[in-house]
């Protein structure tokens, strides 16, 4: 049972998909309610809580107080009795907070809001619909309202409610799909199998709203590299998300992935050996027409993004390109992309940037048998 708290004030998360850099972060949950997964330690230590409706309410207030001093027009009309209140003590944190959450977001142009934590599909429908509410009657001119989501949580819902979300203004969710292979789900703990991931994602999409579901290349490691790509590939067919996005498995050594892996349990695959997965996975996707993207420093290609099927043959020509590389060019090609000089293959042939890799690969002496574990260092830093 949830017990009741006073108001703490204005608050934000610690996490929002890249693709909503722009967005306002509005606060429903805190931290994540399932917190088992193995490939996972961003909530690990920390308790799963729901803010009461009230005061997702109020830090909606709140930011509509700063919108309104920075620009006007963005805010709602409410007539003489309905005008938001002059802004609070300014020297309160929260307060300061909520000031530059709401100066970013107008710089931004103020069109779209990610709801946080990690799964605010959790909570009471009505409340859930009270809130989009509340944000599309203070902030008309919000164009995406976005949320992360469990499947498991999502199959719970009922048509009815999901719909109702989607009308009072919820048209995007982020669902972690990360395999879609039974074997590896249960592995990593989950908390959902290929059939739920499917039932979820379709009722996402039945209810109207837009779906980005997540493949994590690499969870399966060497064992079950194979299947993960296909059962991945087959499950999405069957969903048809909007969006693909791709999210590279890293290792820090807090989250229990790790502990596998110093006991020899995991075999992590190097990064040629997630390019031929990844190749694998984009090949076995046919008949859908979702957008797969690249979007996450953690990937080793950028630049992969297009709309099935018409690019699809380009995004896997990227992956070709780089497999029949020299095993040098690919070693310079991993140092200048962890190091950020690279963020396409053609870098390679910029002078000044190759130099730049170079100098990287010279003076940490990598080479075809160390380029991994040195790249695993280097991804260490965006994790």
């Amino acid at each position: 049972m949830q017990t009741v708290e006073s108001y703490r004030g204005f608050e934000q998360g610690p996490i929002r998909p890249p693709s909503e850099s722009d967005s306002l972060l509005i606060r429903v949950t805190r931290n994540c309610p399932w917190n088992r997964c193995t490939f996972c330690g961003l909530y690990k230590g920390e308790s799963f809580s729901q803010r009461p409706l009230a005061d997702v309410l109020q830090d909606i207030d709140t930011i509509g107080r700063y919108v309104e001093l920075l620009e006007p027009r963005l805010i709602a009309s409410r007539g003489a009795a309905g005008l938001l209140p002059s802004p609070p003590d300014e020297h309160d944190w929260s307060q300061q907070m909520a000031r530059h959450a709401a100066r970013n977001w107008v710089q931004a142009g103020a069109r779209s809001v990610f709801l946080q934590d990690s799964n605010s599909l959790i909570i009471k429908p009505d409340h859930l619909v009270a809130i989009l509410h509340h944000l599309k009657g203070t902030f008309p001119g919000i164009e995406r309202i976005t949320s992360y989501a469990r499947s498991q949580t999502i199959a719970r819902i009922s048509d009815q409610d999901l719909s109702c979300i989607a009308a009072a203004g919820l048209n995007r969710i982020h669902i972690g799909l990360e395999s879609g292979c039974d074997r590896i789900l249960a592995r990593v703990k989950k908390g959902a199998t290929k059939q739920i991931h499917i039932l979820a994602g379709c009722k996402v999409k039945r209810a109207g709203m837009e779906l980005s579901e997540y493949f994590m290349p690499g969870l399966g490691g060497r064992e079950l590299s194979r299947e993960h790509a296909l059962e991945s590939a087959d499950a999405l067919n069957r969903i048809n998300p909007d969006f693909i996005r791709l999210r590279t498995l890293a290792i820090p050594d807090s989250i229990e992935l790790a502990g596998e892996l110093a006991r020899g349990t995991f075999e992590k695959m190097g990064e040629r050996e997630v390019a031929e997965e990844l190749l694998l996975f984009l090949q076995a996707l046919t008949g859908i027409t979702s957008r797969v993207k690249s979007d996450h420093i953690l990937n080793l290609f950028e630049e992969i993004d297009g709309v099935l099927p018409d690019e699809r043959d380009r995004m896997i020509a990227v992956v070709q390109r780089f497999l029949a590389m020299e095993r040098e060019e690919q070693v310079l090609y991993q140092i200048g992309r962890r190091t950020g000089i690279f963020r396409r293959l053609d870098d390679c042939r910029d002078p000044g940037l190759w130099r730049q890799a170079q100098r990287f690969v010279e003076q940490w002496m990598v080479t075809p048998a160390n380029v991994d574990q040195i790249c695993d260092q280097l991804m260490q830093r965006f994790i």
